[in-house]
């Protein structure tokens, strides 16, 4: 933020309304340009920080949605690879299940030939 600080003081470029003689309007008008002059001086400071800080505003907002849009991007690809190792796991499931089933018949059935045999 700009340092100077804007204040009803400092923006205050003409005090009283007693009347000015001929020979002191001259100073008295040299006494209100250059008070004007600080005031504008200190509203254009202000108002450049301002500007500053809008651009450097929207630069981040810019980059912060390049980041989102990255991550959005990335989510996608996990959400794929996620849906994909989902299906490969319910596969492998699927297999263990019959494997095993494959294999109590063919014990039992190892069993009851062995139990046959020694009859």
């Amino acid at each position: 933020m700009s340092d100077i600080r804007l204040t009803n003081e400092k923006m205050l470029t003409f005090i009283g309304h007693e009347k000015i003689g001929v020979l002191k309007a001259g100073e008295k008008l040299t006494e209100f340009g250059e008070k004007q002059n600080n005031a504008n001086e200190a509203l254009a400071a202000n108002i450049n920080n301002l500007i500053k800080r809008v651009c450097a505003l929207e630069d981040k907002q810019i980059e912060n949605e390049n980041i989102m849009h990255k991550n959005e991007e990335i989510m996608r690809k996990i959400a794929v690879e996620l849906s994909s190792a989902k299906k490969e796991l319910d596969r492998v499931r699927l297999s263990e299940k019959l494997n095993s089933g494959a294999i109590e018949r063919i014990d039992k059935a190892i069993k009851l030939t062995e139990s046959n045999i020694k009859e």
